[in-house]
């Protein structure tokens, strides 16, 4: 597969094993993976989460 990274800057994401998680490392927006980091920014901030189960 080949893909055009426009956003040359990765997200969190790319530290991640998932090929899915991988295909939006370049994603411009501020992805975190299912972890305690992410449940305790949303608690911190009063936000809710938006989780993406996604598919390819």
């Amino acid at each position: 597969m080949t893909t055009t990274v426009k956003n040359k800057i990765p997200n969190r994401l790319i530290h991640e094993k998932s090929p899915y998680l991988l295909q939006h490392a370049y994603n411009p927006v501020n992805w975190f993976p299912w972890c305690d980091e992410a449940f305790a920014k949303a608690k911190a901030e009063n936000k809710p989460i938006f989780l993406s189960i996604g598919y390819s």
